[in-house]
């Protein structure tokens, strides 16, 4: 078949489809009727002699041809707007784009912002929409296709590309009035004895805290798990509870005179925050212009960050922990 032969319209529709993985929302984007863009959906299935997109429960997932087909399309359609003078580039400071992003509740807190801040000044057309991260993020791409960035612990392995953002690493965070706290301080026999708040992630069964606990053979009273790192400050607040937390977010509480931010007892254990997206959208102005802005912002959160460097404290754990061992178990 000739290129004469095809209504180039399809492309439009078939980015649409793709991008979207369902026929309801590219008919939205499009401002079309479902039941038309369920006829074009037909007609693509019949010109590529495969499905696209096949039911899966109440949603759409695309076939193993249509996930390789989606780049090509993608940047075919780049192609084609570039050689119309559409969407020739990516002017921020006129640009009233709208980026989607979506964070740990840790990386919404401590990005949040400086990044708007950062952002408004270079753009101050541009719109940012954050979100919560869902439980099904690690079952496919869908999630990646529709954000144009994932912010979250190097833990999960999102599909798609991904670089480390910012390190950060773990502090305690008690009541002001924690009868245990001696000079503002903690020791491991606290930790011990003491009941904790832990907060737990979708899709991720041990956290860099819960590992390290481990290889010190500590196994904590839990109290209460949280869903989240966000609500651990208020679940101590009050009780004679500890709740370990990240550096960069334990820094919003730390003028507040109602909770004691306490240096680990236990040395520096880091936690390793990432970036994703979808290979796609490698070749998008707008989505490398605000990568830049992402990875300045992180860069600025690690210039005023975590301990650089702290002392190396496990051998003197380790020996606290010989007397505690049979007790905590």
């Amino acid at each position: 078949m000739g290129l004469g032969a095809t209504d180039l319209n399809l492309l439009i529709a078939l980015e649409a489809l793709l991008e979207e993985g369902s026929v309801t929302r590219a008919a939205t984007r499009l401002r079309t009727q479902q039941p038309t863009m369920s006829g074009t959906l037909s007609r693509l299935r019949r010109h590529y002699g495969d499905e696209l997109l096949v039911r899966v429960g109440r949603d759409y997932e695309l076939t193993p041809f249509a996930k390789a087909l989606l780049p090509a399309v993608q940047e075919t359609m780049r192609l084609i707007r570039e050689a119309f003078g559409i969407d020739a580039g990516f002017d921020a400071a006129t640009s009233d784009r709208t980026f989607s992003l979506m964070c740990s509740d840790y990386a919404m807190t401590v990005l949040h912002e400086p990044l708007r801040r950062r952002v408004h000044t270079a753009a101050p057309g541009v719109r940012l929409e954050l979100s919560g991260l869902p439980g099904d993020m690690l079952a496919s791409d869908r999630g990646l296709l529709r954000q144009d960035f994932v912010i979250g612990p190097l833990g999960y392995a999102f599909p798609g590309e991904h670089e480390l953002l910012f390190r950060d690493s773990f502090v305690c965070i008690v009541d002001a009035r924690n009868s245990r706290l001696r000079d503002g301080a903690l020791n491991m026999r606290d930790l011990a004895e003491m009941p904790h708040v832990v907060a737990t992630f979708p899709g991720v069964n041990i956290t860099p805290v819960d590992r390290f606990f481990g290889e010190l053979g500590l196994r904590r009273r839990v109290l209460v798990r949280t869903n989240g790192f966000l609500p651990l400050p208020f679940a101590v607040r009050g009780t004679d509870s500890v709740a370990v937390i990240p550096e960069q977010m334990a820094r919003r509480f730390a003028g507040d005179d109602r909770w004691a931010i306490v240096e680990p007892p236990f040395g520096q254990v880091d936690i390793l925050e990432g970036l994703w997206w979808h290979p796609s959208r490698a070749a998008d102005p707008g989505h490398r212009w605000l990568l830049s802005q992402l990875r300045d912002v992180a860069a600025e959160l690690s210039a005023s960050g975590p301990r650089a460097s702290a002392p190396d404290m496990h051998g003197i754990v380790r020996e606290d922990l010989i007397a505690l061992a049979d007790r905590s178990h």
